[in-house]
């Protein structure tokens, strides 16, 4: 009797709560299996919960089954990469697919299974109690996957730089040390010259690029050292890994390139705006000109703010896309982005405003792009500083992070060009304000400001 009275003030629901997707499906995924919960008698069976296997004959049947059982949308946790084939299956099928946090369907603990798990699902997607992740169009995707792939060889080729220095080092070649970079012009050419025998430390520093910093004697200084075979075997192998990214990331380009061609219309387009400002080189940079397309993909030229060039504008269109109707404003943008202070608020007092952790790409990439700043002679610029000698370095680049994500937001959404504004302009503007905020304050304690005299 009480295990009856017990499930009956379960089913027990509110008054205000109304079910709004009444042909919804739950579904837990899995490594090997996914496990799919439909509302109670819609299965033609009599079956609510039903396990398919993750190969794609199961994944065509699951879809099948939900099509019998009237199904029209489907709510799925983001389980690792799992979600990813039953997700694009689904998508192409024609069902209203929503990828929900597992933060926001966490069930009770100690009554956890899989199926249970789907039917929570299936029950929180009824009453429209779920949000589903943002996923951009189907040809962002596309571009997305391309620009990740980028990233990874990046990534996955530097580890083999590390790997240079780290055998230079054995042999006591202190290349790293007089050189910025050892993959730099002047560094390849005396890693090439000591793989093909050269041990003259003289000889090599000749190899020296007339923009080194360091004499031609320093660097001979630098390269005596123990040419052990064990060490010249280990450099030759460091070397051929990373020529073999560096060819890898040229494919990339040229595919990304290729996509930006044939999916987004040509890219040979006008510019407007005048004469493109130049930036100095970044090391991996895109293989082509990449400004056009983005230009005619995104309505606008990203590139025309300061700190963001054709690689960061490319991550940010790949990770958010060009349709920004999915954030009402520019605040939801940089909340979704986490680069705006965060909410803890309990008992009418705000116990921290330290905003949540986030791996989104577009932010690292908004970031990246607030940290070349520091120099720069923009209103852009002397907000950083300001925030920097305020708040600290990592509060004025994140702070610039936002102005510049509420900067492309606008851009996107309303299709406006970007004015650049001088440091002289927000010095002015900055002075303006605090002569208010001053003025404001006098008034409140019954004085008034005094401008004083020019000095002679």
């Amino acid at each position: 009797m009480a295990a009856r009275i017990r499930r009956k003030r379960q089913t027990r629901l509110p008054r205000s709560l109304k079910r709004v997707n009444l042909h919804a499906a739950g579904i837990d995924i899995g490594s090997r299996f996914h496990v799919v919960a439909v509302p109670p008698g819609s299965s033609p069976d009599g079956t609510d919960v039903e396990s398919f296997d993750a190969f794609t004959p199961s994944l065509e049947a699951l879809a099948n089954w939900l099509e019998q059982c009237g199904v029209d949308t489907v709510a799925m946790e983001s389980t690792g990469v799992y979600w990813i084939p039953l997700y694009e299956l689904l998508e192409a099928r024609g069902f209203q697919v929503l990828l929900v946090d597992t933060r926001q369907i966490k069930f009770v603990p100690g009554r956890k299974t899989d199926f249970l798990d789907c039917q929570w699902i299936q029950e929180l997607h009824t009453f429209g109690l779920l949000r589903g992740a943002f996923r951009p169009a189907e040809e962002i995707c596309t571009l997305r996957a391309y620009v990740r792939q980028r990233a990874m060889l990046i990534r996955e080729g530097s580890k083999h730089i590390q790997h240079m220095q780290k055998a230079l080092e054995q042999m006591n070649i202190k290349l790293a040390e007089v050189l910025r970079e050892v993959t730099g012009r002047t560094g390849m050419a005396i890693i090439n010259a000591i793989l093909r025998g050269e041990r003259d430390a003289h000889r090599l520093a000749e190899l020296r690029h007339g923009r080194c910093k360091n004499s031609q004697a320093t660097i001979a200084k630098a390269l005596e050292g123990n040419w052990r075979e064990e060490h010249l075997f280990q450099l030759q192998q460091a070397v051929d890994l990373w020529r073999y990214y560096q060819s890898k990331l040229a494919e990339c380009d040229a595919r990304i390139e290729q996509l930006l061609g044939e999916q987004f219309d040509s890219p040979d387009c006008e510019l407007a705006g005048g004469s493109h400002r130049r930036l100095p080189k970044r090391r991996n940079e895109l293989h082509f000109d990449g400004r056009a397309a983005l230009r005619q993909l995104a309505g606008v030229d990203l590139t025309a703010i300061e700190g963001i060039d054709e690689l960061t504008a490319l991550t940010i269109i790949s990770e958010v896309g060009t349709d920004m109707s999915r954030w009402d404003t520019s605040k939801r943008f940089s909340s979704w982005l986490a680069l705006c202070p965060g909410n803890n608020k309990t008992g009418g007092r705000n116990r921290s405003g330290r905003n949540r952790r986030s791996a989104n790409r577009a932010a690292q990439a908004l970031r990246i792009a607030a940290q070349t700043l520091w120099r720069s002679s923009s209103a852009l610029g002397a907000f950083l500083r300001r925030k920097a000698a305020h708040r600290g370095k990592g509060v004025a680049i994140k702070a610039t992070a936002n102005k510049l994500a509420h900067l492309v937001y606008s851009m996107l959404k309303y299709g406006t060009e970007y004015v650049a504004k001088t440091q002289e302009y927000y010095e002015q503007q900055y002075r303006e304000r605090r002569l208010a905020n001053l003025k404001r304050h006098a008034r409140q304690l019954g004085l008034a400001l005094v401008e004083a005299p020019a000095p002679a």
